[in-house]
């Protein structure tokens, strides 16, 4: 700051060369910032911006187109105060024109900076997230950082105009206190809610099952609910506070958004099991769902009562079609069994009397 305040300094001792007279010294001093200010921006719009046409990305283009501006505006204020300070104005006016200049420039940049962060967060949208950062985290971000910029951009301007912020502060922290308390419930679900979208359990476009039972695909991920769709077409609103507590199991998540479905079923005692092996991979291999890698596979699960109890394991590419290949898979074994004179039992008992009641007789 010393070295910035010793050139501008400099400066205008540099414009007392064009004599006694202090309006024209003010006058050269905004019109020189004007010309260095076009000279910037003729820098940045032109000779940098044919460099950054170079470049595989639109980012950089983008960028520049908008820094040219701010920075023209800035060199404009900044020889437009110091024409101010140069004149013999009272301290009210020359407060107030200073006060007038800095809350320009800061609504100036506070803009770019929005701007900046939409450009950034644009980018990261359009190249699908990264490592640290989420596509579903990137409208948590946006809000987050409008705030803080808002923040800052009110903080500068109270500074701007000598404001003493201390009480501000001090009055929004007893009211942030009693605020707190008031909406202990809504704090609860938005602060689940940051950590859902932080940790990412799920995502937009997921199946889950909540451990109440409910399934549905996840629709909407919001600060204070999540919305899922059920397959009845119902949608369901849950608070994320009670998400951020409970149990979900999520149909899509894992390195694949394959699905694995069971087909259970049971044949009669004396059924030859290679034949009953042999039909259900067949069952699987002509479906068009089923996927071939993983391949699907046939297990001799156990001995019951009844039947020996078998079941088809077979992966499909998504969780939403689990009940429509259920089906067709059960209709599909049910008609080979058929065929193939396979028999599905069911349960039976039989009842010996061993002895009949003499009134009976």
């Amino acid at each position: 700051m010393n070295s910035v305040q010793s050139f501008l300094d400099k400066t205008l001792d540099w414009f007392q060369l064009l004599g006694p007279n202090i309006y024209l010294q003010s006058i050269a001093i905004a019109a020189a910032f004007i010309i260095v200010g076009k000279i910037a921006d003729f820098v940045i719009s032109r000779l940098i911006a044919k460099l950054a046409n170079r470049s595989s990305t639109n980012l950089d283009d983008e960028l520049l187109d908008l820094l040219h501006r701010p920075v023209f505006i800035s060199f404009v204020l900044l020889g437009l105060g110091l024409a101010a300070t140069r004149l013999p104005l009272p301290s009210s006016p020359e407060f107030l024109a200073l006060g007038i200049l800095k809350t320009i420039a800061i609504v100036t940049w506070y803009g770019f900076s929005r701007n900046l962060i939409q450009l950034l967060l644009g980018a990261i949208s359009r190249g699908g997230g990264n490592k640290h950062v989420h596509v579903s985290m990137l409208p948590l971000l946006n809000n987050v950082f409008k705030i803080v910029l808002l923040a800052l951009a009110v903080y500068f301007i109270f500074l701007a105009w000598h404001i003493d912020v201390a009480a501000w502060l001090a009055t929004a922290g007893i009211v942030g206190l009693a605020l707190s308390f008031a909406a202990k419930d809504t704090l609860s679900n938005l602060f689940a809610g940051l950590s859902i979208v932080a940790d990412a359990p799920y995502k937009t476009g997921d199946f889950i099952i909540l451990d109440t039972g409910e399934r549905g695909k996840v629709t909407f991920i919001g600060l204070r609910s999540t919305r899922i769709l059920t397959r009845d077409d119902v949608e369901i609103t849950i608070p994320n506070g009670v998400l951020g507590n409970a149990k979900i199991i999520n149909e899509a998540g894992g390195p694949s958004t394959r699905h694995r479905i069971r087909i259970s079923v049971g044949v009669a005692y004396g059924s030859d099991i290679d034949q009953v092996i042999e039909v259900l991979s067949k069952v699987a291999a002509d479906h068009d769902e089923v996927c071939k890698s993983p391949e699907p596979r046939v297990r001799f699960r156990r001995f019951g009562e009844s039947s020996l109890d078998f079941e088809l394991l077979s992966w499909i590419n998504q969780p939403v079609d689990r009940g429509r290949v259920t089906h067709e898979l059960n209709c599909a074994v049910y008609k080979s069994f058929q065929k193939e004179g396979i028999q599905i039992p069911f349960p039976q008992r039989d009842l010996h009397v061993r002895s009949m009641p003499q009134a009976a007789i």
